[in-house]
């Protein structure tokens, strides 16, 4: 094996700290020596027997951990403050963990650092603290590098109701803390991710977006936060967090976990390919798995609906500020045109991937 040394990635003086300290690195490269050395460091590995190649940048800088040439896990860095501290990571670790009494549904398993924890906190070069967090590898394919994922998509909604279900009556430990999935986090001036706005630039485009987005916020003015429609989600059950191994699937990937409306799964479940010809069928099934375990009605169809409208825009705001890299060839680049398309169709129709 080699040994990972690579120029150390960090920001430049005076920069803050963040993801892009792995801009210089493209999929399937090291880890920078100090990443490298701080990982095998906290989970007891012998660092001439491992390796770390990147495997995507997007809200987290994601590696693969090999050793002895096989892959064994999947080492997770965060970006810093994106989730909210310690407090944070080890509130999904403790819902992620939970979920495993669910015993259909299959899902990532946290490994603990040698000292027990879940986060291992590594310093690079320059003193900044960087929180990882590492799960064992579970081989297979992402939905999202499949041609045509629909046919899996009745169990994600299924699963997706199994989640809210456990949600509904599971007690968080104390001091558990995760950020929400209001509208005013998906659009507007406090959006969490980029601003949909930064990504146009023809007036007109402009106009059929707002219009879209305002009729999306009009139609949930009833959906209410209570116990029914609110509650602890996923948020990101899209097909680059979901393995196929065969027929198997595997839920990957809660980092974005946190409290928001429950159809906001559904929405999420669409993210980036509403427009392809495969969506359709994509959301008839994944409500399809839903209604198994709990029936839906023409208010959530429109709730849900709505929801993914303003999901697309979410998501057209996420290009603004992420790799495309982070998605498959070509998905990037079409994110404008394909959510000026769903805007067309959603104002003619807002359940139009369901009619």
């Amino acid at each position: 094996m080699t040994d990972t040394m690579t120029q150390p990635a960090h920001p430049a003086a005076g920069e803050p700290v963040s993801l892009a300290a792995f801009d210089a690195l493209a999929k399937g490269a090291p880890a920078p020596y100090w990443l490298h050395r701080g990982v095998c460091a906290a989970w007891g590995l012998d660092p001439m027997r491992v390796d770390m190649p990147l495997i995507t940048v997007s809200e987290n800088a994601t590696f693969r951990l090999d050793v002895d040439g096989d892959p064994v896990g999947v080492v997770r860095v965060s970006q810093p403050g994106y989730v909210g501290g310690p407090e944070a990571i080890s509130s999904e670790i403790a819902w992620l963990s939970a979920l495993h009494e669910l015993d259909e549904v299959n899902l990532i398993l946290p490994v603990p650092t040698q000292r027990g924890a879940y986060a291992a906190v590594v310093k690079d070069t320059r003193g900044n603290t960087w929180a990882c967090v590492s799960t064992r590898y579970v081989p297979g394919r992402v939905l999202e590098d499949l041609p045509d994922p629909a046919s899996y998509y009745r169990v994600i909604g299924r699963w997706s109701a199994l989640f809210h279900e456990h949600a509904r009556r599971w007690t968080p430990p104390p001091g558990f803390t995760r950020f929400t999935w209001a509208i005013e986090d998906m659009v507007g001036p406090t959006c969490r991710w980029g601003r949909w706005e930064d990504a146009v630039t023809d007036p007109a485009d402009t106009a059929l977006l707002v219009r879209a987005q305002e009729r999306a916020v009009a139609l949930l003015a009833d959906l209410d936060r209570d116990e029914r429609g609110w509650g602890l989600i996923h948020a990101d059950l899209r097909p680059s967090n979901i393995l196929a191994d065969g027929d198997r699937l595997t839920v990957i990937d809660f980092d974005d976990c946190g409290f928001g409306y429950y159809l906001y799964d559904y929405a999420a479940a669409l993210s980036f390919v509403e427009h392809e010809p495969y969506a359709p069928a994509m959301a008839r099934a994944w409500m399809a798995g839903y209604g198994e375990v709990a029936p839906l009605d023409s208010d959530d169809v429109r709730h849900a609906s709505a929801l993914s409208m303003l999901r697309r825009l979410t998501m057209l705001g996420w290009t603004t500020n992420h790799r495309p890299d982070a998605l498959p060839p070509g998905l990037h680049a079409a994110q404008l045109p394909g959510t000026l398309d769903v805007a067309r169709r959603f104002l003619a129709s807002p359940t139009w991937l369901l009619d």
